[in-house]
């Protein structure tokens, strides 16, 4: 499949994926010792790809140019940095390591997901609040091991900002054609220079015949596979434009711009809201872990986003939480019945459609939409949130 990274052994055994090629070159000590241990690092590398890669590469991604920059995701961003950061300080309040007290495959795969927020955006002031998790992270970083891979870390003095000039040039640029280069002094004779002429303006009348790219064989396959039923083609137009109520919540400010317009601009007869609710909060843990869960379904959902929008949230702490949202969908049904695709994780939340018009509504769409309220059918704190988008 050409996936990198890719690593191939001696003995010709092939691996894909960095957190399997690092667990399999580890030694027993790095794993973690014993079955507790390991399952721990495995945790730790899990919370790594789900928590802190995401926010992370959406704040630095573009102060290095490599990515657009989006205020209300960067914003956004932030926070879940801060969260983030918060959980491991006070995990840290009474370890030197991440998992028992050594340095363990734990703190190698968080310390390097970590790497580019403390060198490009965590300036003193804003990780000043976290001693335990800076203790930890020098500590790591300054390990013979680590600093043969990363060399020496400057941690960040000032955090860095987008730069659009530094975006533009990372760009992949037009090919520009070839200048013509210009005839030497000593020319042809002057029938011969008309000859070319009159060669340049027969080749200028002829067409040019349109360049036909051939297919490959997974190409091919692609183009003769029959194309899937939009399951909302039965329905009317709508007048509501939902790309453009999204472009408003991403990038300008939720309750005086993108909340109005959305009541502003929302289509009764074309639309729904629903009301959504975890089944089985008994069975939710650590706070990360219950955030997968969201994310995990809102993956399996991607050919939906067109037609959907929803503003899921985590209340309360680990061991004791509760996960619900507020859903907008194209038509008056549910959604997830229409695409077999999209019937994976919605049986495990109760789903209530609500009355457009309804205070509750309301109050529900400005709460969930801008993560902030009472929340007073909960009863929990919020804890943080998800937007499918």
């Amino acid at each position: 499949m050409g996936k990198v990274p890719a690593y191939q052994g001696d003995d010709g055994f092939c691996l894909t994926e960095s957190n399997a090629i690092a667990y399999y070159l580890s030694n027993d000590a790095l794993r973690g010792s014993g079955a507790q241990a390991s399952a721990e690092v495995l945790q730790w590398v899990s919370f790594a790809d789900s928590d802190i890669v995401p926010p992370s590469s959406t704040w630095v991604f573009p102060t290095l140019g490599i990515m657009q920059f989006n205020k209300q995701a960067a914003e956004q961003a932030k926070e879940e940095v801060k969260r983030v950061l918060a959980y491991l300080n006070q995990h840290l309040n009474t370890r030197t390591f991440l998992v028992g007290e050594r340095v363990s495959l734990a703190d190698i795969t968080v310390a390097c997901s970590l790497l580019w927020l403390y060198k490009q955006v965590l300036e003193p002031a804003f990780r000043q609040p976290y001693p335990n998790l800076n203790r930890w992270f020098t500590t790591c970083i300054n390990q013979p091991q680590f600093k043969a891979i990363l060399g020496e870390v400057k941690l960040c003095d000032k955090m860095a900002q987008f730069d659009a000039k530094k975006f533009a040039e990372m760009q992949p640029k037009k090919d520009t054609p070839p200048k013509k280069e210009k005839g030497g002094k000593e020319g042809g004779k002057p029938q011969e220079k008309k000859e070319k002429k009159e060669d340049k303006k027969k080749e200028e009348k002829k067409p040019a015949a349109p360049a036909v790219e051939e297919m490959d064989e997974c190409e091919a396959a692609l183009a003769a596979e029959p194309k899937a039923k939009d399951p909302f083609a039965h329905l009317p137009k709508s007048t509501f434009v939902m790309d453009e109520f999204k472009r408003k919540y991403s990038n300008e400010d939720t309750l005086a711009v993108a909340i109005p317009h959305f009541w502003e601009h929302f289509d009764r007869e074309g639309y729904s809201i629903w009301y959504s609710e975890y089944r089985f909060p008994e069975e939710l843990t650590m706070a990360f872990m219950s955030c997968n869960l969201i994310t995990g379904m809102f993956q399996r959902l991607d050919k939906l986003r067109k037609n959907a929008f929803a503003s899921v949230i985590l209340f309360g702490t680990n061991n004791d939480s509760t996960i619900s949202g507020i859903w907008v969908f194209r038509g008056q049904e549910l959604a997830f019945p229409l695409s077999e695709d999209w019937q994976i994780d919605y049986e495990s939340y109760t789903w209530r459609k609500l009355d457009v018009d309804s205070e509750e509504c309301k109050t529900m769409v400005k709460e969930y939409f801008a993560w902030e309220g009472d929340f007073k059918h909960v009863g929990k704190p919020f804890n943080q949130g998800k937007v499918f988008k």
